[in-house]
């Protein structure tokens, strides 16, 4: 199997180890590109769309510096070369607003990230067997 790249938008230096950790524990080859905030996700997916590095899943947080999940997503779900682009928001929040906002704005999934650190490396592992294993991605 070719390995994904996966984008990988969050700000928390804990979440974003035990995410790279999760990753490395599973049995699917990826590429993980991470970036802390919204507006540098924005640049980097404009600067690689139509090339290698472009991204085959993006896993965003809501609460970002600089341009929030929501924006980015909205970026994304309505440029013409990046509305196919599969985005799960991956987040601590598990407020209704955050929820419908999200799904309004065609993310493909949203996951309130679990308190405990098993939990939470348990989850990531599970997104990336369903996005990879079982979900067929746009070819880039």
């Amino acid at each position: 199997m070719k390995p994904i790249h996966i984008l990988l938008v969050e700000d928390n230096e804990g979440d974003i180890l035990l995410t790279l950790e999760a990753f490395e524990e599973g049995k699917i080859t990826n590429n993980t590109t991470v970036i802390k905030d919204g507006k540098s996700a924005i640049d980097f997916l404009n600067e690689h769309a139509g090339t290698d590095g472009f991204p085959d899943l993006v896993l965003l947080d809501v609460n970002l510096p600089r341009k929030n999940g929501h924006e980015v997503l909205t970026y994304i779900k309505t440029n013409e070369h990046l509305k196919s682009l599969p985005v799960i928001m991956l987040t601590t929040s598990s407020s209704d607003r955050d929820i419908r906002l999200s799904y309004q704005n065609h993310a493909n999934c949203y996951i309130t990230k679990p308190v405990g650190a098993t939990d939470f490396m348990d989850a990531i592992v599970k997104i990336e067997e369903f996005w990879i294993n079982i979900v067929q991605l746009p070819k880039r």
